[in-house]
């Protein structure tokens, strides 16, 4: 049985190689232009080449996200950008626009094409309209349940493949196609800068008494009236195969590395639990808590069983819950001593209670007993960012590895 894809969201070129490190079958990234992340670090193109190779060579996939809908003026500069990217081996390009599909078709004539969530696809006419275009992968509109996609599978040849988000940031539009962004502050969320005003907090103020704020429902904290809760599908993973689904996308190129490493830890763990024995496969509710170790809102199954209740919403807040912080990054690791170098993330001090884990390893936890700096003195706390530091290990680590701490309650 060929398994589901884990695609991840890279960033920028650390997150890329997390991503692949941490178990993802394939990552896509935006270049610095012309993508829907306008606010991630974004590719440059020698950091793509050095990415794809570094994905390449451990067996992962390369997909650039071309996925805005061009104005005029993006017309000149894009068809300049593909001349200059045609030769680096991305394994596909997602886009949203026609215009751009036609382009990337003449610029680079053997280009694999997905179409983005971003094109609306909820119907399995549609999806064959893109097929006939060329186009190799849909990736699904957010808004369709398991009923049908199912019916929309059987609608396609077997070579359509189906991409799905399963975690990640809801969006209060269809399928991400909002105009409140532009509207309110002229950030346009279709070429890449949503300010996400959907999650702000609102009032009522009616028209003859301007300055009068009142609640839209009674609450001291304030109203989030399109505030979605969180997508996650890790417990639904036999679902998600049964209805046909080739690829399982996380979403979050604005999210951290350590963001990334713990998703994709944990979304990996399932999936080969399922594939090792279908039949017998029982889900693992330590992997939702590993999933709520990150910053993430309360979540939701989305469209995928129903349709999304006001117990879809979180009307209290916008606020992510951060339980954890990420406190460092192995560097390197000597197994005589025991000794890791660690590039510090956040604050780290001697007594802690720390949580230590790696790519297909289960995490373990240590009492921070040993703490030096860079040049091998002893100290107790390291509060500067990005500090190099040696801490003893209890059990072996790797580079790569992540360091972790609850936050005091």
């Amino acid at each position: 049985m060929e398994k589901i894809e884990l695609l991840a969201p890279a960033g920028d070129l650390e997150k890329l190689k997390t991503a692949v490190d941490y178990g993802a079958d394939a990552v896509y990234f935006g270049g610095e232009l012309f993508s829907l992340r306008a606010g991630a670090g974004n590719l440059s193109i020698p950091e793509m080449e050095e990415g794809i190779r570094y994905a390449h060579e451990k067996g992962a996939r390369c997909y650039l996200a071309l996925n805005i809908f061009a104005h005029n003026e993006d017309i000149l500069p894009l068809k300049a950008y593909l001349i200059k990217i045609k030769a680096l081996d991305i394994d596909a390009f997602i886009v949203s626009d026609p215009g751009i599909l036609l382009m990337i078709q003449d610029a680079i004539p053997n280009a694999e094409i997905h179409i983005s969530t971003q094109a609306n696809m909820t119907n399995y006419k549609t999806a064959q309209f893109w097929q006939q275009q060329g186009v190799k992968r849909i990736v699904l509109a957010r808004e369709l349940t398991f009923e049908e996609i199912i019916g929309l599978r059987k609608e396609l040849p077997k070579e359509m493949e189906l991409e799905a988000f399963v975690q990640g940031a809801m969006c209060i539009s269809y399928s991400g196609r909002c105009l409140l962004s532009n509207f309110m502050i002229e950030r346009d969320a279709n070429r890449g800068q949503c300010a996400h005003p959907c999650r702000w907090k609102y009032a009522l103020v009616e028209e003859q008494r301007p300055g009068e704020y009142y609640p839209v429902e009674e609450d001291e904290r304030g109203t989030y009236i399109l505030n979605s809760r969180d997508l996650c599908m890790i417990d639904h993973i036999p679902e998600l195969v049964r209805a046909g689904v080739a690829s399982a996308k996380i979403e979050g190129r604005m999210k951290s590395s350590f963001y990334v490493a713990t998703v994709v830890s944990a979304y990996r763990k399932a999936i080969d639990a399922y594939y090792e024995d279908p039949e017998h496969y029982m889900f693992c509710e330590k992997w939702m808590e590993e999933l709520k170790k990150v910053s993430h809102r309360e979540f939701t199954t989305g469209f995928y069983f129903n349709q999304p209740t006001n117990k879809d919403q979180n009307y209290q807040t916008s606020a992510y819950t951060r339980d954890y912080s990420f406190i460092g990054v192995v560097k390197s690791y000597d197994p005589v001593t025991k000794m890791a170098v660690v590039e510090q993330r956040n604050k780290i001090t001697v007594g802690e209670e720390i949580e230590v884990f790696g790519p297909y390893t289960d995490f373990f936890t240590q009492r921070l007993e040993v703490l030096l700096d860079e040049e091998g003195n002893p100290i107790e706390s390291a509060p500067h960012p990005q500090q190099i530091l040696r801490i003893k290990m209890e059990h072996p680590v790797s580079e790569n590895f992540m360091l972790r701490k609850r936050k005091e309650q």
